[in-house]
């Protein structure tokens, strides 16, 4: 199943106006969200993942959503973990809420799962070995 995960960056005059509404129902489209900041009237971050329909769906909502005015970009950033150097002392999962870092028995080892991470970055200033980065 396609999905893709993007930022959307809305103006203050669309900050009230139901564009993930239009998504669902006139394009078919899962709308997960990941990471939101929006107050009405003034500019408004979501950072979302669209599924549930097919490449061409997701491009055509895609396009619907950059033609009411809102500017749209890929997640750009993710986050790069130095296994190698991890005490695994497990600081980062205290934070991470989408679950995306992980430490469980009988290994207690730290896990990481790129699929799940929505670079909210709390994990960088989580990390007392400073080994975990956002890159661009």
């Amino acid at each position: 199943m396609p999905k893709t995960r993007i930022v959307l960056s809305f103006p203050p005059s669309l900050t009230e106006v139901p564009l993930t509404y239009h998504l669902v129902k006139e394009f078919d489209l899962a709308i997960n969200i990941l990471k939101a900041k929006i107050t009405p009237g003034e500019e408004g971050k979501l950072v979302i993942e669209l599924s549930n329909g097919s490449e061409a769906n997701i491009q055509a909502g895609i396009q619907y959503i950059i033609s009411q005015g809102v500017h749209v970009e890929p997640i750009g950033k993710e986050i790069v973990w130095n296994e190698a150097e991890c005490i695994h002392c497990g600081a980062c999962t205290a934070v991470c809420r989408s679950k995306a870092l992980t430490i469980a028995a009988p290994d207690w080892q730290l896990s990481f799962d790129k699929e799940q991470c929505i670079v909210c970055e709390s994990c960088v200033k989580a990390c007392p070995m400073q080994i975990i980065q956002a890159t661009f």
